[in-house]
């Protein structure tokens, strides 16, 4: 079992290990050496001083490569990051959730399996396991570790609640994540439970964040910002800081993935914040994401034109760029813009905002001109 991997990332080759945020990049002809080493051989001399200096932790001079670094091969691909819904059932029903109607399905494990191999012959080094809720996928903790053998760093994204198990602790106790990001919904269990539509979910969230904690998974919270739960953000902080664990919050509700506009009455209009500049992202290009049924699409939000990965395989990918760039152009009534360019959000999401007929203040620089 590899606690460390070699690998190309885009256009750049790197070390790095499961369940840690640092690596250290690797020489092309380094690289290339690991490459051609055998698994029986000890590791060379570069090797462990450069393992000592970014991982003082961890001592490899007596040991062989096999023992501990798994070498990914080159891909042609040149996809270095993907998400996966394994599935969007949840055993939460939130107020503001992208997803809309969250309903168990997805592949059978031959298809998930298949399906990750084709990611890993992409190139994708970086995995986010999303839903839905990830953990109440029966194939979850299967796909986890299939996901982590072929040396993916894995991501999983998750409502907390189910943390506490001790299948899922030990799992990744032995398999580390490279990271679990937890949603926070609030910071008192009347305001949870509400926001959430599930009594005792606080009560869950509670658990699975002591039980990660105390096991010392490198966890993020994702605090999330609604009308209901606005007065409570700065208390969802300060737990955040006295659990010493670091958190992003996110305040602008965006609607459903099917362009509906329900869950756009959560935004608590005291919270809603003007977003950078958008300036473009690779999404089609170096990083892709799939949806529960095996479709691929540029991102979460563009899921327009998907391929169908378990039955179009690997050779489906190579339409991917032509799709992102389409789907990137402005059309509709964002066509003619006079200050394209200074938009705050791309394309694809500025579209689902307006088939749910949001106001503009919610998503373009013409509605901040109306508001003031």
């Amino acid at each position: 079992m590899h606690s460390l991997i070699a690998s190309p990332f885009l256009d750049q080759h790197v070390l790095v290990r499961p369940g840690s945020r640092g690596g250290a990049l690797l020489p092309e002809a380094r690289y290339d050496e690991l490459r051609a080493l055998d698994p029986g051989e000890p590791a060379p001399p570069w090797l462990v001083e450069a393992i000592g200096g970014q991982w003082a932790e961890l001592d490899v001079a007596d040991q062989f490569l096999g023992e501990f670094l798994l070498v990914r091969q080159p891909s042609t691909w040149g996809y270095g990051k993907a998400s996966w819904e394994i599935n969007l059932g949840c055993n939460y029903k939130c107020k503001q959730c992208y997803l809309g109607l969250k309903m168990n399905a997805g592949m059978p494990w031959e298809d998930k399996r298949h399906c990750l191999d084709i990611m890993a012959d992409a190139g994708v080094l970086f995995l986010q396991v999303t839903g839905g809720e990830p953990t109440i996928d029966k194939d979850f903790l299967k796909a986890y570790r299939y996901a982590w053998d072929l040396g993916m760093m894995i991501t999983v994204s998750t409502n907390g609640s189910l943390l506490w198990k001790e299948n899922i602790l030990r799992t990744f106790r032995e398999y580390p994540p490279y990271r679990v990001t937890v949603s926070m919904y609030g910071a008192k269990k009347a305001g949870y439970d509400e926001l959430t539509q599930r009594e005792g979910a606080w009560d869950m969230f509670v658990q699975g964040m002591n039980a990660a904690r105390h096991a010392r998974l490198p966890l993020r919270m994702s605090i999330v910002v609604t009308d209901d739960n606005g007065n409570e953000e700065q208390a969802m902080q300060d737990l955040c800081k006295s659990w010493d664990v670091e958190y992003e919050v996110f305040t602008n509700m965006t609607p459903t993935i099917y362009g509906g506009g329900e869950v756009l009455t959560a935004q608590s209009k005291e919270h809603l914040r003007l977003r950078k500049t958008f300036t473009g992202c690779n999404a089609g290009h170096t990083f892709f994401h799939m949806d529960p049924h095996g479709l691929v699409s540029i991102c979460k939000i563009g899921r327009d034109d998907q391929i169908s990965l378990p039955h179009e395989g690997i050779e489906g990918l190579a339409r991917l760029g032509e799709i992102a760039d389409r789907l990137m152009l402005r059309t509709g009534d964002c066509s003619g813009c006079t200050i394209a360019g200074t938009c705050r959000v791309c394309r694809p999401l500025a579209k689902h905002y307006q088939e749910a007929k949001a106001p503009l203040a919610a998503y373009c620089r013409h509605g901040e001109k109306k508001a003031g």
